[in-house]
């Protein structure tokens, strides 16, 4: 490690907080955890003895069931010995792990893969193979890393004859695949046909050679590429060349050519890409290439030439490179997670060529498509789109799995290497959202009903510039949900679309409501005085209050038949809206009051906690109202519904009111709903494991895991949906979704994020008729 003499006060910084960030607060970065239960004698004897012997049977007959009964399918080993860390160098295998750990937590946050990593004292290419050839009954594929060249070429051709599941070598193709889905998307820019461009190339390890023969499958002439390695360009006149001692891969770039350095080579070229070290590229150099070049500086962390000096030597140029200080990082983050995705869900054997071609496209035309929400969040202030300086997509675009994982699948089931071919893509695709979203698969049920309708349903969105509503907008135009009404400002909205990227066309796919002109207002202020002239409102005082509230106009947008639902709340007080809604919309037939409803995704429990928003001190019989309409709204995401009503007591051990209030609301819930499994009062313990609720009630009317609770107050829910939220739930959370009122109208709150702006629009369709019907 430097000494401190050597360090900056920014550099020291950033080692302390490495250093403690690994240490605490447990040591390193990953774990293993059981995923099945270990409570007791009988899962103990499933687990292991004398239980574990089906599996093991089961396998020893068709080894392809070791896919279905343990986690092989879903296992990949990050191998290493150390000796080219990545800005490293030869540190050995030990001080590698830190590195290998790092690449299993990517595999597991982006594509949910679990990882073994793996680091061998051994430097022999030969006895490399065969420990790594060994483990290939424990793993679902392996990824190489950070192994020198040449050997890792050789060591991964060998592994791939070897074995049959899929052997990646990440520092060669990930680097080969983001930088050609970059050169793919610069040269549609430039108006370049990669046919006819010539390519200057320093460094000749292995990711350089692996980058350039993905980009020669992509169309580059092998007779335009001229590589430079420590000793100049590799031309057929020079020592090694001439005397047979060039390595193969080396050979296939060989070139006759009066070029000898990279400064000859750079002279009119379309394209430099550098995979070798800092600096080695002029200023002088840039200025000598073809018109609009594109640099791939590749070298990290310091590039052959930093962006600021290319582009003050040629301001045409488009460069990328690997550092995320600088547009169009080339992060390999953005392919090997997915890759393998699609790999080890098809039961491919190998890695093909088709294969990396399908990710490199399907990278570079994500990268044309408007940001997610998650980009925007992760960038703010950067206006992100396709062009110079957005080649390629970012890491935090959670769409790459979405795009790359079936394209894999499909390529590898045409390549003849998939053992398990994914019939049906799209629910495969579908499938994947539970990483785009935690709420992907709970919210199905609801996107298949919404997607199904045979009308779209037009959903007012009542702060319709702000930019998450905007991007909500457009996904539920693009997953055909609704038809948006955004309510705001429209020069302020056209901007906002525009400055996203965004695809909406006000008069196409979505209406702008303008609060200051309208040629429904006089009709919409006449009806809210209609609605609130005995509570005070006059004729005057309606117009101003209607023109100056957008949560009014929304809520009038509703109750007048143009809007079918309405989404509020993402600014302002729940309160605030919570009124409007009261005032104009009202409680809907056989209901006796509204209530709020929250949906929280935890690791083992899908839960619904009510009332989080509305009543404050509810009576025992609102409380039945509540968790019988919390019961349907839990019965259309297509779950059975099991309800507990939660207090401090336990089945009558205290006679307190408010345990008396919750004792009572489950007596008149059975009443009313017999048919649904309800019990209370209980603590939240009792709620969720039957085991502990049969101790003290053996004859429970609930049965299983309740995913309904019905909390005594306001206080009492709102809280428990918070501490959930954040302890357990990762901040994913549906709601909160609006019981009891007359029309599908819901108040988020100002902690929205895109996705659930989209979910509850997906709520909002799910409810109510469409207001021609009306």
């Amino acid at each position: 490690m430097n000494s401190d003499k050597n360090l900056s006060d920014a550099e020291r910084s950033l080692r302390d907080a490495a250093l403690e960030y690994h240490r605490l607060p447990s040591r390193g970065k990953v774990a293993v955890n059981p995923t099945k239960p270990l409570t007791n004698q009988r899962d103990l004897s499933l687990a292991y003895s004398p239980g574990v012997a089906y599996p093991c049977l089961a396998i020893e007959q068709d080894p392809t069931l070791a896919a279905e009964y343990t986690s092989r399918g879903n296992l990949v080993a990050v191998v290493t010995n150390g000796t080219a860390v990545l800005g490293l160098g030869d540190i050995g295998p030990l001080a590698s792990k830190p590195v290998m750990e790092g690449k299993g937590c990517l595999f597991k946050k982006f594509a949910g893969i679990d990882v073994f990593d793996i680091e061998l004292a051994e430097r022999d290419p030969d006895k490399l193979i065969d420990i790594i050839a060994s483990l290939e009954p424990t793993l679902g594929g392996i990824n190489l890393e950070d192994i020198k060249a040449p050997e890792c070429f050789y060591i991964e051709r060998e592994l791939s004859k070897r074995m049959n599941i899929p052997v990646f070598h990440d520092d060669q193709h990930g680097t080969a695949i983001i930088s050609s889905a970059a050169l793919l998307n610069g040269l549609e820019l430039v108006g370049k046909d990669i046919a006819q461009v010539k390519m200057a190339v320093s460094g000749a390890g292995a990711a350089a050679i692996a980058c350039l023969e993905v980009m020669v499958g992509l169309g580059l002439k092998r007779e335009n590429i001229f590589v430079c390695d420590s000793k100049g360009v590799i031309q057929s006149e020079r020592a090694d060349a001439l005397a047979g001692k060039l390595d193969e891969s080396k050979q296939r770039f060989c070139q006759v050519t009066s070029a000898r350095t990279l400064a000859d080579v750079m002279e009119g070229a379309d394209v430099f890409m550098g995979c070798s070290t800092a600096g080695v590229v002029t200023a002088e150099m840039v200025k000598t290439m073809g018109k609009q070049p594109i640099i791939l500086a590749l070298a990290n962390p310091e590039p052959e030439i930093r962006p600021e000096i290319a582009k003050a030597a040629r301001p045409d140029c488009i460069i990328a490179t690997g550092r995320s200080d600088y547009p169009n990082q080339v992060n390999n983050v953005l392919c090997f997670p997915y890759i393998f995705r699609g790999a080890l869900d098809c039961g491919a054997t190998k890695i093909t060529e088709a294969m990396k071609l399908a990710c490199v496209r399907q990278i570079a035309d994500l990268a044309k498509a408007e940001i997610s929400d998650e980009v925007a969040a992760a960038y703010p202030g950067r206006e992100l789109r396709f062009g110079p300086d957005y080649l390629i997509p970012t890491p935090f675009d959670s769409r790459l799995i979405l795009r790359i994982a079936p394209a894999v699948a499909e390529a590898a089931a045409a390549s003849g290497v998939a053992t398990r071919p994914i019939a049906d893509l799209q629910a495969y695709r579908d499938s994947l959202s539970q990483f785009v979203s935690n709420t992907g698969l709970f919210m199905r049920p609801l996107f298949i009903g919404a997607k199904a309708a045979p009308q779209r349903k037009r959903i007012a969105y009542a702060e319709g510039e702000d930019d998450r509503v905007l991007r909500a907008a457009q996904v539920a135009v693009d997953e055909e949900l609704a038809f948006p009404l955004l309510v705001g400002r429209p020069d302020v909205i056209t901007t906002r679309i525009e400055r996203a990227g965004l695809r909406l066309q006000p008069g196409v796919n979505c209406e702008i409501v303008n609060p200051g002109k309208d040629d429904r207002f006089k009709q919409y202020y006449e009806a809210y005085h209609k609605l609130r002239a005995r509570d005070g409102i006059s004729p005057d005082l309606a117009k101003v209050v209607v023109r100056r509230s957008n949560s009014l106009i929304a809520t009038l947008l509703v109750k007048m038949g143009d809007a079918d639902g309405m989404i509020c709340g993402v600014i302002g007080r729940y309160d605030f809206h919570l009124e409007h809604i009261r005032d104009v919309i009202g409680v809907r037939e056989g209901a006796h009051g509204l209530a709020a409803l929250n949906a929280l995704i935890l690791e083992q429990h899908n839960l619904f906690i009510a009332d989080t928003f509305v009543n404050e001190d509810p009576t025992a019989e609102q409380l039945a109202d509540i968790a019988m309409m919390a019961v349907e709204e839990v019965q259309r995401f297509g779950l059975p519904p099991r309800v507990a009503f939660l207090s401090h007591s336990m089945f009558g051990s205290s006679n307190r009111p408010s345990a008396k209030k919750m004792r009572q609301a489950r007596d008149i819930f059975v009443q009313r709903m017999p048919h649904i499994p309800a019990d209370g009062e209980m603590q939240g313990d009792a709620a969720l494991s039957e085991s502990v609720r049969h101790k003290l009630l053996p004859d429970s009317t609930l049965d299983g895991t309740a995913n309904i609770l019905i909390c005594p107050n306001l206080d009492a829910a709102n809280i428990l949906f918070n501490v959930l939220k954040m302890t357990g739930g990762n901040g994913v959370t549906v709601g909160p979704i609006l019981m009891g009122a007359a029309a599908p109208v819901h108040i988020l709150t100002p902690s929205a994020t895109v996705r659930r702006i989209v979910n509850m629009t997906a709520v909002a369709v799910g409810h109510g008729t469409p207001a021609q019907a009306r």
